[in-house]
């Protein structure tokens, strides 16, 4: 069987004679139509050539690791039951860390868990929570690599202007929500636990070193941590049919940190230092603390929606942010980090 021939020029032959001229119309449209498939391409200016962008860096240069081994410790900045704070440098870049050391003997099963909870905290970065960049395991020491904030702690800070202290507690719930928000419960918010570095950012630190803490020293010793700033559910298991939701601790926590910045001292009528039965009796069985009717109502209503008795009647941090006391002075951001480099708290001697 011979294969069917395309028509040839005029289309003349067989299908003239059997089509009455429409093989030969057939003919001139298809060639129209490829004609009309021919379009011309584009002139490409060479003035307006853009280059191609170039190849992103290697993964390896931008997750390049912090040896262990390139770190000199400059001093000690801090210390306590758990462990020790150094401040060191990295000797190829010059860079400041602080490099906390977490003490205790740890089984292989407690060691993993905690492997796998740092990995988590590394993938952490937000601007208002300390960035952990490494973890070590030396000489049986847990140590981990957080970054530098050379402003020290807000412990012992006193914020008298609601401004202020308005900018302090929305950075500090920024870091809150965002944590949150990863399904993170920072267990430990309290004064000593927010930093602030010479540029006035103000940055959450030891997010889920309480919960290591917990797993690498003895329970039963009272010594690791304060229950001052912890919620009255967390220290007394019997309240709250014995649960214990650890976002509202967080509020509470966060709650008893910004009034004590108000007022300049513990918001309780004992001392942050007290014993722990006078702790106990001071935070579970009496009324929470209020702020004074000296400060505005926005301020007083703020401090009410964090410290309820209930913990299902606290605000969640994404509803603290939209809170009027929050809302009302996000302006005039100049005038308030102008005047922040006065929470920088003077070098404190460091006890022996």
């Amino acid at each position: 069987m011979r294969p069917i021939q395309p028509p040839q020029g005029t289309g003349t032959g067989t299908g003239t004679g059997t089509g009455n001229g429409s093989g030969n119309g057939t003919a001139n449209r298809n060639k129209t139509r490829k004609r009309n498939l021919t379009l011309p391409l584009p002139q490409r200016d060479p003035r307006l050539a853009v280059p191609l962008p170039l190849p992103p860096t290697s993964s390896s240069a931008q997750t390049q690791q912090l040896s262990f081994s390139d770190l000199d410790r400059i001093n000690r900045i801090g210390s306590g039951s758990g462990g020790t704070v150094y401040k060191v440098i990295h000797r190829p870049t010059g860079k400041l860390y602080a490099l906390k050391v977490i003490y205790g003997n740890l089984e292989d099963s407690v060691r993993n868990q905690i492997c796998r909870e740092i990995e988590i905290l590394r993938g952490v970065d937000h601007p208002n929570v300390v960035k952990c960049h490494e973890f070590y395991e030396q000489s049986g020491e847990i140590q981990v690599l957080l970054e530098f904030m050379d402003g020290g702690s807000l412990e012992g800070t006193h914020i008298g202007l609601e401004a202020q202290l308005s900018d302090v507690a929305r950075k500090i719930l920024s870091g809150i929500a965002y944590l949150h928000r990863r399904k993170i419960v920072h267990r430990d918010i309290k004064p000593s636990n927010l930093l602030i570095d010479s540029s006035k950012n103000v940055k959450i630190a030891d997010f889920g070193v309480s919960r290591i803490l917990a797993q690498t020293m003895d329970p039963c010793n009272s010594s690791v941590g304060t229950i001052a700033y912890m919620s009255p559910e967390r220290i007394n298991t019997d309240l709250n049919h014995g649960q214990y939701d650890g976002y509202a601790g967080d509020i509470w926590s966060l709650g008893v940190s910004i009034l004590e910045f108000y007022l300049g001292r513990f918001p309780f009528a004992v001392g942050r230092q007290g014993d722990w039965a006078s702790l106990m009796c001071a935070i579970c069985m009496s009324q929470p603390p209020e702020a004074p009717p000296t400060a505005s109502r926005d301020f007083r209503d703020f401090i009410s929606r964090c410290l309820q008795r209930e913990p299902a009647r606290r605000w969640m941090a994404n509803q603290l942010l939209n809170h009027p006391f929050i809302s009302r002075n996000s302006g005039g951001q100049r005038e308030v980090n102008q005047s922040l480099h006065q929470l920088l708290p003077p070098p404190r001697p460091l006890s022996s």
